[in-house]
């Protein structure tokens, strides 16, 4: 094989032969579930909890597709392993999966209700770009707060990872004429920390890591792994509202998330958190995260080649 496997709709095959339909609802509605992992060692990550919450996410949405939660496993494995043989020793691979209602020829979005339709389901992957993240090791992230918001939790639970994303796009959009290398961090309608498009935010301060409420964020795994270690480093976890203006006074702030794990957050909206460099409680954690997964983070992608 030269080129990466796709498992798309019911089997296996060639990249470059992966097509999706334009009739397709996660291009009309822009309907579809997600879910992201990655490998450590070219071995996959919590991909059952990946599996799971996806699973979750297409109960939510009334989509029923014909595998089962171990067949998704398997076949998830066995590409990660097929895609994993086709990368250098120390590359790492993202794992992608995404389920969307189907192909519905009447191309009429919703209107076209009642056409019997078979779900698409496909898992692929891509090496992970480790050299576009460097900086954030180095630098920090700078996050910005734009005027989109973020979605209420009363027009979609923020627990399905999904790929709406038309609001995250024009929030980048705001972003970026801030700053071109900052992250978007959106505000719920009440002035509230949410998160950013791909990665969950916490502040720190007095030795307790802060994390946005369940209610308005999807609490990723990277979170929960950042949250399962934080007693090894001496941190207490509380999810509580949080405002710009506990982010500017707190100690240290962090975005967590699957292609990088975590990195520090040193600026909101240009203004320095805590003395404005990566702290010494991120270190920690990153050891930590280091020493469960066997594999120092920080090299792995500050070695990178581009």
């Amino acid at each position: 094989m030269t080129e990466p496997l796709v498992y798309l709709k019911d089997r296996l095959l060639p990249a470059s032969q992966a097509h999706i339909n334009i009739y397709d609802l996660g291009i009309v509605l822009g309907a579809t579930f997600t879910e992201m992992s990655r490998t450590f060692h070219q071995e996959l990550f919590r991909a059952e909890e990946h599996v799971d919450r996806l699973l979750r996410s297409l109960k939510y949405g009334g989509i029923a597709i014909s595998q089962t939660r171990d067949e998704l496993l398997a076949i998830t494995r066995e590409l990660a392993a097929a895609n994993a043989r086709l990368l250098d020793a120390d590359a790492e691979l993202a794992v992608a999966h995404f389920v969307t209602p189907g192909e519905n020829l009447v191309y009429a979005g919703s209107a076209g209700g009642g056409v019997a339709m078979t779900p698409t389901v496909c898992i692929h992957s891509f090496p992970l770009p480790f050299h576009l993240w460097r900086h954030l090791f180095t630098e920090g992230a700078h996050v910005v707060t734009p005027g989109i918001r973020h979605i209420p939790p009363q027009c979609l639970d923020p627990k399905t990872k999904n790929r709406s994303r038309l609001h995250w796009w024009l929030a980048d959009q705001q972003t970026r004429l801030v700053d071109p290398k900052a992250i978007s961090l959106l505000l719920d309608l009440d002035g509230n920390i949410t998160e950013c498009a791909g990665s969950n935010f916490v502040i720190i301060k007095n030795s307790t890591i802060f994390s946005p409420t369940s209610r308005n964020i999807l609490r990723g795994l990277s979170l929960e792994t950042v949250c399962e270690l934080a007693p090894q480093v001496g941190l207490k976890v509380v999810e509580k509202d949080i405002q710009p203006y506990d982010v500017i006074t707190a100690d240290e702030a962090w975005l967590t998330t699957t292609p990088y794990c975590m990195a520090p957050c040193t600026k909101i909206n240009g203004i320095p958190i805590g003395n404005g460099q990566p702290g010494p409680l991120f270190q920690k954690m990153l050891t930590a995260w280091s020493e469960r997964v066997g594999l120092d983070i920080a090299t792995q992608i500050m070695g990178s080649v581009p």
